[in-house]
């Protein structure tokens, strides 16, 4: 049986240090505050949930879910993402509340992980859903408050690619209709980016060149508005016509916004296939590889609780934001230190309270009389940086 050392920790958890814990709360709270000058109220759930419930509704595929049973035997999940609890709660403690909701929320959440080294078990995120609103304008407010909450975070270099399930969903099922076994397949290379795989199941399918042409033409859609225009002359299937047409309406809602120049059309991206319903995007961060902001349209997930309502939201990756942007530089501002002795105690403590109170960060001693002779001066300096007060 392996037994832990003293100083050892699970993989994929790690300690705060104060530096990192100053620059994570900031994060927190410059991007809450944004949220809530934009309507949406912050939501707090429980860390552990049922899986039958949660659990099963969850994105998260089940291999990834921190299991436990508790004292009758009942399997537990430790969160995996917030969107799923705070479904539950919109579908209970809010049911009665009137549609459209606005909700943001920042919490820590737990997928399991290979033991890899970089990949983390426990991280968090800082988010909104937006419920109730099956509409354009809604897809738009989500996209353009992630980019507003980007920049709260001190992202200030991002891009932000957008895309449709339903257009891949309607395209494919023109191309290869009824074969679900290829579908997956070209999802998969998708969703990896693999192109390469993408392209080599295409000549093992049994297609025509007219229809290799188009499913290689997919990797070609990414770009600004007018990859909308060139896919739709690659496909007249409803679905992704309709799809294609939804883009154009929130692209024409974020050019109201003014935040247009941040967003990339990447009809190459598809989220989850069993999770998101309609338009999704991620958002890359220019230090980072990898995104740093993710969300969708999930219209399906609320009905598995009883409340069959329309849904929108996103996820800041908030550890990514503090471990891999420049961000915030904020100067390191060192305490003022008061030193009194037993008899000084009570005006000492006083000086402390007032500094205290007009915002300097103070720390007390107590220490022990020396033979400095009654007529040095004391020293009081409140000025900034390290400082000390002493009373003889």
């Amino acid at each position: 049986m392996f037994k832990p050392k003293g100083f050892e920790k699970p993989a994929g958890v790690r300690d705060y240090l104060p530096y990192a814990v100053k620059k994570l709360r900031k994060i927190e709270r410059n991007v809450l505050d944004c949220m809530d000058r934009w309507g949406y109220q912050q939501i707090m759930t429980p860390t552990m949930e049922y899986y039958d419930t949660v659990g099963v509704a969850s994105s998260t595929s089940d291999q990834k879910l921190f299991k436990l049973l508790n004292n009758r035997g009942t399997t537990l999940v430790l969160r995996s993402d917030m969107t799923a609890p705070i479904a539950r709660v919109v579908s209970s403690l809010l049911k009665e509340q009137s549609l459209p909701i606005r909700l943001s929320y920042h919490a820590n959440v737990f997928r399991s992980i290979e033991e890899e080294a970089g990949r983390e078990a426990e991280f968090f995120q800082t988010g909104v859903e937006l419920l109730g609103d099956d509409s354009a304008e809604a897809d738009a407010e989500v996209v353009a408050l992630a980019i507003e909450s980007l920049k709260s975070a001190g992202v200030s270099s991002f891009k932000i690619a957008m895309g449709h399930v339903g257009f891949l969903h309607g395209l494919f099922e023109e191309v290869v209709p009824d074969r679900a076994d290829a579908q997956e397949l070209l999802k998969e290379g998708l969703l990896l980016r693999d192109y390469v795989g993408f392209r080599n199941t295409i000549t093992q399918l049994d297609l025509s060149a007219a229809e290799r042409n188009v499913l290689d033409g997919i990797v070609r859609l990414r770009g600004g508005k007018e990859t909308c225009e060139q896919a739709l002359q690659l496909s007249d299937h409803p679905q992704a016509r309709a799809s294609i047409d939804h883009l154009l309406k929130v692209w024409e809602v974020l050019e109201a916004y003014g935040v247009s120049e941040h967003v990339l059309i990447d009809l190459t991206m598809i989220g989850d296939f069993s999770y998101y319903t309609g338009m999704t995007f991620e958002g890359y961060a220019s230090e980072l590889g990898f995104p740093v902001c993710n969300g969708g349209r999930y219209d399906n997930l609320l009905q598995q609780f009883g409340r069959p309502i329309p849904a929108t939201g996103f996820a800041l990756k908030t550890n990514r934001i503090l471990d891999g942007v420049h961000g915030f530089q904020e100067p390191e501002i060192e305490p003022i230190i008061i030193q009194y002795e037993a008899s000084g105690r009570q005006e000492g403590l006083q000086e402390a309270t007032r500094l205290r109170n007009a915002g300097h960060t103070v720390i007390t001693e107590l220490v022990q009389p020396d033979h400095r002779s009654a007529d040095e001066p004391n020293i009081a300096n409140d000025k900034g940086g390290m400082s000390t007060w002493e009373k003889r």
